[in-house]
């Protein structure tokens, strides 16, 4: 083998196999003398492949852990296993790999052979996973799409649906991918609105790289993750809670014991009033009847009939007097 790009591609390959590889073994494979392997091996250490050499009868070559990650040379089947588990850490938002999972898979489409996409596309469509959870799903292609379209800083278009179901059509520049729980979002500046925007990846639809470069603008939040998750505080309905507690104001903070952003006032020696804003009533019920005292709610309405309700199945569970 006298070509010595291909050579060097087919020596990382046999390397790539977890075994030691004999000089002599090396040789006899590319059809090239020892000296030749040397020369070789020396070329990959220079472009980062860490290669280990022992010596003896016995020794040889092997591809060892380094300190970066070099590119590897897959087979068929690799790369189509690799592309099937990306998809399905991606749609599954495994705590940690998602981000991760759809760059990396965005990598590999790229350069996938036509007709390894076909097989990736194939077992897609003929598996269906049992979602254990609720959460809307999400294509893996859209991630794709959109992850690209984030790491080459290219405009995007694309359909929206609203919460309301209103249909819209979008025209983006992406910033970042952010997962939350099983939902994934998009913050991107919105050039029809020019102002920044969050979206729900489930919602979008056909959504593709314009070409057009564009220049990163200045996020309005510490990072992506803090502008969705603030956003997302304020999209969350909340209940404001004014209710009277029969206990005197510094037991009652006591009791308490700090709970969320509760604002306590004394009324006298023996009340208080109890303010404070939730986004779970449940929560809150049970939080009020743990203090222990006697108390009467003021608003909301809904905390009324909640407390309402857990007394009538709270008699139902006790049985007859």
């Amino acid at each position: 083998m006298t070509d010595t790009p291909a050579r060097l591609l087919s020596l990382l390959s046999l390397l790539q196999t977890p075994r030691e590889w004999p000089g002599s073994e090396l040789a006899d494979r590319l059809q090239v003398s020892p000296r030749t392997i040397r020369r070789d091996i020396d070329r990959l250490r220079e472009l980062g492949y860490p290669v280990e050499a022992t010596m003896g009868p016995v020794g040889g070559y092997r591809l060892v852990a380094g300190t970066a990650m070099p590119p590897l040379l897959l087979d068929d089947e690799e790369a189509v296993a690799i592309a099937v588990g990306l998809r399905a850490a991606a749609g599954h938002a495994v705590v940690g790999i998602e981000e991760a999972s759809v760059r990396a898979l965005g990598k590999l489409l790229q350069v996938l052979p036509a007709r390894l996409r076909h097989r990736v596309a194939t077992l897609d469509r003929a598996t269906l996973p049992l979602l254990t959870g609720d959460g809307p799903t999400v294509d893996p292609e859209d991630l794709t799409v959109l992850a690209n379209a984030v790491a080459n800083r290219e405009r995007l278009r694309f359909g929206y649906r609203a919460g309301n179901g209103a249909e819209t059509r979008r025209q983006v520049e992406p910033e970042r991918l952010v997962s939350a729980g099983r939902r994934w979002y998009l913050v991107g500046f919105d050039l029809d609105r020019d102002d920044w925007r969050l979206f729900r990846v489930d919602r979008i639809s056909d959504p593709f790289a314009t070409g057009a470069r564009f220049t990163p603008r200045p996020l309005p939040a510490e990072d992506a993750a803090a502008y969705v998750a603030s956003k997302l505080r304020r999209q969350s309905s909340t209940h404001t809670l004014d209710a009277t507690l029969r206990l005197p104001a510094d037991e009652a903070r006591q009791r308490l014991g700090g709970y969320g952003d509760a604002e306590v006032e004394p009324i006298d020696e023996h009340s208080c009033r109890l303010r404070s804003r939730t986004d779970s009533l449940e929560w809150l019920a049970v939080r009020l009847l743990m203090v222990n005292c006697d108390f009467e709610v003021h608003s909301p309405p809904e905390m009324r009939d909640h407390l309402r309700a857990i007394a009538t199945r709270a008699g139902q569970a006790a049985g007859p007097a």
